[in-house]
């Protein structure tokens, strides 16, 4: 090792330095770096320069270090795909990469050298581009109603740097500029979507490596069902053809259906044509109520209703009958109607001009009144109130009249009251089946035959039970809630009689009772005879009457009496 010996002078704000004997120049001065390399990403097989400049006197040299090691270059190697330009720039003629080795890949410095020093730049990174092949979420094919907003949604391959991504319809690219589009990292979002947006969409992802196009995904536009024609609210009379229109379009073509009052049609009474309007030929009554069109496909559902309205002509549910009624006494016609509207009911006497009505305020003196059932009632029965009265029930649908004649008796006659000769029976029957609850009465005169149920007044309005001309009470249809205990009562001037039996309404069915005929009965007792009368008793005494199929299990005595 040599002795290094200096001597340094300090002349005019001058420095010499001396070394190994020699003295320097005073313009000599070390290296400095005056362009540092920047970062850089390239993609396999592409040229590309790390930049380096740096100023010194002498002139500096360069070198190359990466990761720590020193670059081996064309001034190394002839055959080195990397060369020092003039410069100190470091040259790749084509980026090396693949899977094992990656020898250009890395964190490069230069480093400028001469005898007074050296200067190393800041690093400077090397990477490699990366664009895979695989996306990573390819778009689904979407269905969405015009109207709806559509999102397709893909996320791009694994690259380096990032991929971004664009959107191509039917291959051409897809302007985000337009209003309802805009892309959202992977997103694509079109809001209120048209027919025309129908088509095949690709996502792309792209970077400096190139591009790689998603499978494609299919955007399909239906439209929801609408009604070109929607059903309209109709009113027509009983027994009358009515037809519901319903015209739908859609895409796909919408199926329709038609409900009423929220249930399925039942089968077999309307009809349905190949245009969907719905037909019947000849209404019921049971047929009033609100019919739905509904319109249906993938997308939607409409529905549009309408309502029918039968009118009924009126009936009669209870007739009025003749009645023979003493002076000083209360005297009742009943007149029970039915229909669709509900009847307009009053009365008149034949030969007056003056009208009775339900729920009309009582004129002064008069014994006369309708009751809001469209009973009427005279009290305190005078000799000028006898003849004729007519109960008149009056509708849209027409109207109807019945006669009842008032005969009025001076002495008060001992008639008995009527008497039932064949009244209902205890039946259990099954849900939907038909009940015949007879009830067959005779008196002088003619008795009245009206119903109760649970005692109240029956049938009422409910068009399923009807009362017979012989008196029997027919209920079609049966449900669970007509079980209950029935009434038959057989009315007259000179009383009163009833007879009650039991209905039971099972879902089982099962039928555990019969309806005897008159044969099966036995006759009647003889006339009783009338013994030991007291105060407080009388002794009867009778002969029992002819033998039915059937024996008499008792006997019971009723007493009556006129009250004025």
């Amino acid at each position: 090792m040599s002795l290094l010996m200096f001597t340094q002078l300090l002349l005019c704000g001058f420095l010499y330095v001396r070394v190994d004997g020699s003295r320097l120049r005073q313009e000599d001065f070390p290296p400095r770096i005056v362009e540092h390399p920047s970062d850089v990403i390239v993609s396999k097989g592409e040229p590309t320069t790390l930049n380096c400049k740096a100023e010194g006197r002498p002139t500096p040299t360069i070198e190359w270090y990466k990761d720590g090691e020193r670059v081996e270059t064309d001034k190394d190697d002839p055959r080195s795909h990397r060369m020092l330009l003039p410069s100190g720039s470091l040259f790749f003629l084509r980026i090396v990469h693949g899977r094992r080795s990656k020898p250009d890949e890395g964190s490069y410095v230069c480093v400028a050298r001469n005898y007074l020093g050296e200067a190393v730049s800041r690093n400077a990174s090397l990477e490699v581009a990366l664009l895979r092949d695989d996306f990573r979420q390819n778009p689904t094919d979407v269905v969405v109603a015009a109207g709806e907003p559509a999102i397709l949604e893909c996320q791009p391959p694994r690259g380096h740097p990032e991929p971004t991504i664009y959107w191509k319809k039917d291959k051409v690219r897809i302007d985000d500029k337009e209003e309802r589009i805009s892309i959202r990292g992977g997103k694509l979002m079109i809001s209120n979507t048209r027919k025309s947006d129908a088509g095949m969409y690709t996502c792309v992802g792209t970077n400096m490596v190139g591009e790689r196009d998603s499978d494609p995904a299919e955007l399909t536009v239906f439209e929801r069902p609408t009604f070109l024609r929607r059903p309209i609210n109709q009113v027509v009379l009983e027994e009358e053809a009515v037809e519901f229109r319903c015209q739908v379009q859609g895409d796909p073509q919408p199926t329709v259906r038609w409900k009423k009052d929220d249930a399925d049609l039942p089968r077999g009474r309307y009809d349905i044509k190949d245009d969907y309007t719905l037909r019947i030929k000849k209404t019921m009554s049971t047929d009033e109520g609100t019919y739905m069109c509904i319109a249906e496909n993938r997308v939607g559902k409409m529905e549009a209703s309408a309502t029918l309205t039968v009118r009924a002509p009126p009936q009669f549910v209870v007739r009025p009958r003749d009645q023979i009624v003493a002076q000083g006494r209360t005297v009742t016609f009943p007149c029970e109607t039915k229909g669709n509207p509900q009847p307009a009911v009053f009365w008149q006497k034949e030969g007056s001009q003056n009208l009775l009505f339900p729920n009309q305020p009582q004129q002064p003196n008069s014994r006369c009144s309708v009751s809001p059932t469209g009973d009427l009632t005279i009290t305190n029965i005078q000799r000028s109130d006898a003849g004729y009265y007519i109960c008149q029930a009056l509708t849209v649908a027409g109207s109807i009249l019945a006669k009842a004649q008032l005969e009025v008796t001076d002495v008060l006659t001992d008639r008995p009251p009527p008497i039932i000769l064949q009244g209902p029976a205890n039946q259990t029957l099954a849900v939907d089946g038909t009940a015949l609850l007879k009830c067959k009465a005779t008196g002088d005169p003619l008795p009245v035959i009206s119903w109760l149920k649970e005692g109240f007044t029956f049938p009422g309005r409910d068009p399923r039970a009807t009362i017979q001309e012989q008196g029997t009470l027919q209920i079609k249809n049966l449900r669970i809630s007509d079980t209950g205990t029935y009434t038959c009562v057989a009315t007259s001037s000179s009383g009163e009689t009833s007879w009650s039996a039991v209905l039971d309404v099972t879902e089982s069915g099962a039928t555990i009772s019969k309806n005897y005929d008159l044969s099966d009965l036995p006759g009647p007792p003889s006339k009783p005879q009338v013994t030991d009368v007291t105060k407080n008793s009388v002794t009867l005494s009778w002969q029992p009457g002819t033998p039915g199929t059937l024996p008499a299990s008792a006997y019971i005595i009723e007493a009556f009496r006129y009250v004025v």
